[in-house]
Order: structure tokens, then sequence, then C-alpha cells
């Protein structure tokens, strides 16, 4: 150390010779001991020597001593001064004749006088010694400086007695001197003392292999020759202390669960005391749970196992307990019960309680044995025979068993029994509900199988069948308990028709006519099936409709109507129906006669069978037209001499016609579905017989006669017109055979001129004609009421005038060419 403080200030030193400059000098103090002071300062330019004065700071006027020094130097000591005094020292800066060049002054105060060696030494612990010194009144703090044998140096700075020398080496031997220190600086080191540290403290570590002992270990301890082992116990004045040389001890016989308190040091050859080590807090394992007692609960619907025990209130520190069954159910608590979740039926348990504090688990407690609730009984079946018989399958740990049954009208009934069936009275059309809950000690088994079982349905009553149509029964009933769907069967010995409903009714259709069925309605229901002997109806069906309808016309008014009779008893209506009402008649047999059909209609003719249960359908209709009537009036017009039109009123019944007109110089005919004919080929002057055939729609004809038609008398021929004397004409004709003579006209533009032929006779006379006009003749016989026939022919003649005289008769044919 006091190499390297030189060299620093060897180095500090030429630093500042470097940085002198032609200023004053500036004068500082170094460094000072009780009796020497260093001091330091700067060049002055010119200067060949620096004087160093001292004076106390009392008398600063008063030199006491001084110093020179050459003009290279920089630093120098004032020794044989006195310890803590203040001095005033000041350097004077002289040329080659020593005369004042500049000058400069500093303070500063001695260090303390040497102090008494250390009185004491003592360890505090292996790594501190206290220091006993006396006190220095003009002292500040002090410095005291520790060393060894190998090497160790330091100066820890201490202000007062006793002091703490630390971080010292354990077990080493040391050497201690103890310095002064004021502002000035520090005293000379005091005489030097020895002193040793002692044993380091053991590092122990604890562990309780069971709850009632406690095992300590450390790592050996260098230059130890035995350990004292400290164990006190918490709250106690239980005090122990085992002496041993070896590094571990194991101590028995504590309570346990409780607290203790060790500590260990370690003693040196010499007999000293080591350091003592942290005490370490430990714990014995808590004592074995006793008194174990299981049971079954539920919670969050889980059935579980609640565990509980006795616990030591005494105990020291908090105890964890740790509940383990076979089954790998565990929980874990900080009280006197735990819950093990989730169990379930039927399930031996081994359970056991482990107590845990931070020293580890105790002893498992004895084992208790535990079982849980049985199973729900399985295989639930029942069987019905006038009462209903309940069975099930027992099931292991059960002690007993308990049917529950809960009618479908809320009625309930209980059945304890330690077998495994349960009878009970059971009816018809009742759903039944049951279970069956195992019990023992630990409780009863959780819900189970829930079985359903309906009983058959009852068997409907106030069944009635009745006949609704040729082919269909309707059968009608109460509904009864139980049922949810009716099969109703009908059965004629040949032929089974079923029907399934929900409702108290049902159609059988499609039935065979005139048969005996025998009905039943049989309800059923989708769990207990059908009840199959409830009592049967017997029911006729209608009669069968007749078949084959034959109709025979036995003449105009009257047909005959024949069928196949097929049933058992019947008696037969038939019935015409046309627009002129309905005809009937009534047999027992298989044919009848209906009469007094009208002219002109269509009937619609059936056959119906009527029994004791009803009547049949109506055969299929057979059609039947009558003859058509006969047009009542007719009426012959002649339209031309060689055509004649014919017309008659409505003929009911009748679609077309067939109109003869017949002489014999010939005849003529028409086929019309009108009510009119023309008819050609007539001949005049001739006598005709008037028939007619009205046919209807299906072919049927009826003959009708009328009066005779006499044709006309036939047109003259070769009709001529001849001038006259004066202003007459002739005209002139060949004969027609006419018996009425004739009538001839002629007509002109602004005359008209008349004359008549009797019979027999060919010509007619005009007189006063007017000549120069165009005139149309006409020659026409006359008819038997008096009237000229209108269909003769005319001729145009032209008659000029000469002179006003009647000129040239000229014929111009049949028709005018003007």
């Amino acid at each position: 150390m006091g190499v390297m403080k030189w060299l620093t200030m060897f180095v500090l030193l030429g630093i500042y010779l470097q940085a002198v400059t032609a200023s004053g000098p500036q004068l500082s103090v170094f460094s000072v001991t009780s009796k020497t002071a260093i001091l330091r300062w700067t060049r002055v330019s010119g200067a060949s020597s620096y004087k160093i004065n001292v004076a106390s700071k009392s008398s600063p006027t008063n030199i006491i001593a001084f110093s020179l020094f050459g003009p290279n130097t920089v630093m120098g000591s004032i020794n044989s001064l006195s310890p803590n005094i203040k001095y005033v020292f000041s350097i004077e800066a002289q040329d080659q004749n020593q005369q004042l060049l500049d000058q400069a002054t500093v303070e500063s105060s001695t260090a303390p006088e040497m102090m008494d060696p250390i009185h004491a030494v003592k360890p505090k612990d292996s790594r501190t010694l206290m220091v006993e010194f006396t006190p220095c009144s003009s002292a500040t703090h002090y410095i005291v400086r520790v060393q060894n044998s190998a090497g160790f140096y330091r100066e820890d700075a201490v202000s007062s007695s006793p002091a703490e020398i630390q971080a010292l080496t354990p077990y080493t031997e040391y050497t201690l001197s103890i310095m002064a220190v004021n502002t000035g600086g520090r005293s000379q080191p005091s005489p030097s003392v020895t002193a040793k540290t002692i044993l380091p403290p053991p590092q122990p570590s604890t562990s309780s292999l069971s709850n009632d002992s406690i095992t300590v270990s450390w790592a050996p301890v260098a230059h130890a020759v035995q350990y004292t082992l400290s164990v006190y116990k918490f709250n106690s004045s239980t005090n122990m202390k085992h002496n041993t040389s070896s590094t571990n001890l194991t101590i028995s016989d504590l309570d346990a669960g409780s607290l203790y308190i060790t500590g260990v040091h370690a003693w040196d050859a010499e007999g000293r005391k080591g350091e003592g080590s942290l005490y370490i807090n430990q714990t014995t394992r808590p004592p074995t749970p006793s008194a174990v007692n299981v049971s079954v609960v539920l919670g969050n619907g889980v059935s579980e196992l609640s565990v509980s025990w006795a616990a030591d209130p005494e105990v020291y520190a908090p105890v964890e307990y740790l509940v383990t069954s076979d089954r790998n159910l565990t929980c874990n608590s900080s009280s006197s019960s735990c819950i093990l979740s989730p169990v379930n039926c039927g399930e031996v348990h081994t359970i056991q309680v482990t107590a845990s504090n931070p020293a580890g688990p105790s002893h498992p407690s004895h084992p208790e044995v535990f079982i849980t609730f049985p199973c729900p009984p399985e295989s639930l079946a029942l069987e019905e025979s006038g009462n209903c018989s309940l069975t099930w399958s027992t099931v292991p740990h059960a002690e007993g068993y308990m049917a529950f049954i809960k009618r479908g009208d809320d009625v309930e009934e209980i059945c304890n029994t330690s077998s495994s069936n349960c009878t009970f009275h059971c009816q018809c059309g009742y759903t039944y509900l049951m279970s069956v809950h195992a019990f023992n000690q630990a409780g009863t088994s959780p819900p189970g199988e829930s079985f359903n079982y309906t009983t058959s349905p009852c068997c409907p009553e106030a069944v009635s069948v009745s006949a609704v149509s040729t082919d269909t029964l309707e059968i009608t009933w109460t509904a009864s308990r139980g049922a949810e769907v009716y099969e109703t069967r009908a059965a004629d010995g040949s032929e089974v028709i079923l029907c399934n409903d929900t409702a108290p009714v049902c159609a059988l259709s499609d039935l065979s006519c005139d048969s005996a069925y025998s009905v039943v309605v049989t309800p059923c229901n989708d769990l207990s099936g059908c009840n199959r002997g409830c009592k049967a109806h017997t029911k006729d069906t209608a009669p069968c409709t007749p078949m084959n309808t034959m109709l025979s016309v036995k003449n105009s008014s009257c047909v005959g109507v024949s069928w196949t009779a097929n049933n058992r008893a019947a008696n037969y209506t038939v019935s015409a129906m046309g627009d002129d009402g309905t005809r009937t008649c009534t047999t027992t047999g298989n044919s009848c006669d209906i009469t007094d059909l009208p002219c002109g209609s269509t009937f619609e003719v059936s056959v119906v069978a009527h029994g004791v249960t009803g009547r049949s359908l109506p055969s299929y209709y057979e059609t039947l037209e009558t003859e058509p009537c006969c047009p009542v009036n007719l009426t012959v017009a002649q339209v031309t001499q060689a055509m004649t039109n014919v017309t008659w009123s409505h003929a009911k019944g009748a679609n077309s016609f067939i109109t003869s007109l017949t002489s014999p110089r010939g005849h003529a005919r028409c086929h019309t579905q009108d009510s009119h004919c023309l008819m050609g080929c007539i001949t005049c002057g001739t006598n005709y017989t008037v028939t007619m055939e009205a046919f209807s729609h299906s072919g049927r004809k009826a003959n009708c006669t009328y009066e005779g038609f006499s044709s006309s008398a036939c047109c003259p021929s070769g009709v001529r017109l001849y001038r006259m004397a004066g202003s007459s004409m002739r005209l002139y004709w060949r004969g027609s055979g006419s018996s009425r003579g004739h009538v001839a006209e002629m007509v002109g533009g602004s005359n008209n001129y008349t004359c008549s032929a009797s019979p027999g006779e060919s010509s007619c006379d005009v007189g006063n004609v007017q000549c120069g006009d165009v005139y149309h003749v006409v020659v026409a016989p006359l008819a038997a009421e008096g009237s000229r026939v209108l269909f003769c022919a005319q001729r145009i003649y032209s008659v000029t005038c000469s002179d006003n005289n009647f000129g040239t008769v000229i014929y111009r044919g049949k028709r005018s060419v003007d």
C-alpha cells in the first residue's frame, strides 16, 4: 500500500510541474501527520530558491521553523511539528540575491498524536471482530489497520469504540493497530495486537421423517472438533441441547405436528464456541387422522362420498389432508372433511386419510371399507294375467327393494320386498309407470329403468252396427279406456274386412251384398297390443244389385223387364223414369211389365232389390225409347206445277221423317230431320195419298197417315196473242184439261187486262187494248177454291202502233229483253 501511494504522488507531482505557469506560486498541503507536513507549490519565473516558513495560527508572525528548497523543487516537507496544532504555512520565492519575488500562504492542522494500543479484540462472529480502544479527543474518526501473515492488508475507518471489523476470514489470526484522524491527517499507528476469528456457522438442514422426530444435518466445518445442537419447542419451555462429533442427528420422542426451532454451532480445538447457525423452523409431521367416517351425499346432482375424521386442534401450522380411495378417487382438504366425487352405485371403497404439513405426510389412517348404495335393478318385466306380476334382476349389495307403481290416473302403490318380484292388482286400459329401487345402509339406488306398461285396452261398449249403403256397415261405439286405435273386423265365412282408426266409429265398405257378417271391434294400443276377447255382433248387408237387366218391347205402350235375381229373399221394384214421370212395377220374381208408356218418350229403366236390411243399389240403367209421336198437323202446298212443299207440326220423340205422296201416276218421297220437305216430280191434276214415317233416335218408328192431296190442273201451253179488229186482242192456248176454266191476264206498263174462259174453252178476248206497250201474258187454270194457279209461266208481247192504230204484235219470249 505504501509503495503504491508514493507512486501515485510522484505521478501527480509530474503533472503539476508540467502545469506551472509564469503566474505567482500556488501553495497547498499535500499531506500531514502529527509531526510532519508535506507541501507543494508552483514555480515562479526567475526564482532561484523557495523558503517555507511555519507559524502557529495563534501567532502567525512568530516563525517557529523554516526550510529552503532549490529552484527545481516543487514539493517539500516540514518536520518537528506538534500534534493537533493549527499552523500557517507560507512560501517565499527568492531570486539569486535572496530578494522576494512572490509569496503565498496556506493553513493546515497537524494530525493527532499516536494512540494507545487496542486494549481488547473480541470475535462477534466468524467474520467480524469487535475492537475496543481509548478514544482521542482531537480525532474526528479512526482508522483500524488489519493484516495477517497471508498478505492481507486493509484499513477500516471507524467512528467510535467499540468498532466492528467485518468481512474477515473465519478462524484466521489477524494483527490490528489503530490511528486517530482529524482535518489535518492521521496519527502514527498504535502498537499492534493479535486476535483470531472463530469458526464459521454450520449450514444445517432439517427434515421430519415421522410425526415424532426431526433429523438435522449439516456439512462439516473445518477445524471443528465438536458440535452443539439446540432444540426449542415453539410456545413451550421445552429446551434441548445435544453434543455430537457427527454432522447429523435425529431427535425422537417429539410431539406430532409441533413447531421446533433448531440451531447448531461448532467448537474449535481451543474450546472456543464458533458462530451459531441461523435458527431453522421445522415442524414434525402431523398425527395420523383417526375416527374416519364415510357417508353418501348428493352434490350438484352427483353422488359423492363425504369423508370426515378427527383433527388435532393443537397442531402447529396448516395441515392439508389427502383422502384416497382404492378406486382412484382423491380429494384434498384443510379442514376435517372432504368429498370424493363422483361415486357410482354398487362400489366398494377402501378409504384412507393422510395428513400433511410442510414436514411431509403422516401415516395413512386405518383403512375404512365402505359400500356405496346399490345399483338400480334392471331387466324389469311384467306379466299380465288378471293380476300383474312385476319382476327384476337382483343387484349386488342390496338389502331390499322398493317398487313404485303409478297408474295413469295418478293412483300410486308401493311394494317393499326382499325378493325380486312384486304382485299387484291391475286394470284394463291403464298405463302403469313402474320403477324399482334397491337400498342398503348407504342409501337408495339412483333412479333406474322406468318401466312403462300399458295393460290391454278395455272392450268398447254400446257397439252399434248399421248398414249405411249396400256394401258398407257403419259401426259406432263409446271410446274405451286405453285404446289408441280400434281394429274393426267383419267376417262372413269367406272373407275378412278390416278397418283401423283412432275414432270410435268405422265404416266397413266393399262388403259382400246379401251376407251375414260377424263384426268385432278390437281395441289396440302400441304398447300392449290388442284385446282379442271382445264380443262379436252380427249384421246382414243390403241385397245384391240385380244384374243382366233386359228389355223386351211388347207394344207401343208396354215393355217387359227381366233380370238375374241373386238374393236369398228380396222384393224387386222396376222403375222407368222419363220426362213424363215414373212408371213402376213390383215383384218377388225376376221379371215385370211396365205399361201405359206414352209415345215419343225416353225412359231410364232400373231394378232395385229390397230386403229387411235395406235396399240394393239400382241395376245398371237401360234406356227405353217409345215410338215417336206423329205430327198432329201436316200441310201440302204446291209450289210449282211439278213441285210441292210439305210442312208439319212438332212430333215428340221424332228425330227424322220420311214423307210420301203416292198416286197411281207415280209418287214422291223425302227423308229429313226438319219439319218441312220440298218434293218434286208431282203430276198436275192428280190425287195423292199422303203418309209419314216418324223415327226416334234409336230407330223406333211410327207410321202416320193424313188426308189425301190433289195437285192443281196443268198450266195451258201454246199461249198466243192475236190482234183483232179495232183495239181488241185474243188470247189463245191449248187446253189443259181444267174442269174449272181459265183466267188470262195482260199486264202492261200502264194498263192491265183480264179475261176468263169457261171449262172446255181455249181462248178469250180483251178489248180496248192500248198499243205501243209491252205486255206480260199469263194464262192459268182456276183452282178448286176459285183462285188462279200462280205458278204458270208468262209470255211477253210488244204491241206496236201505226198511225195511232194497232200495228204489229211481236212475241218476245217468256221474259223481256228490254
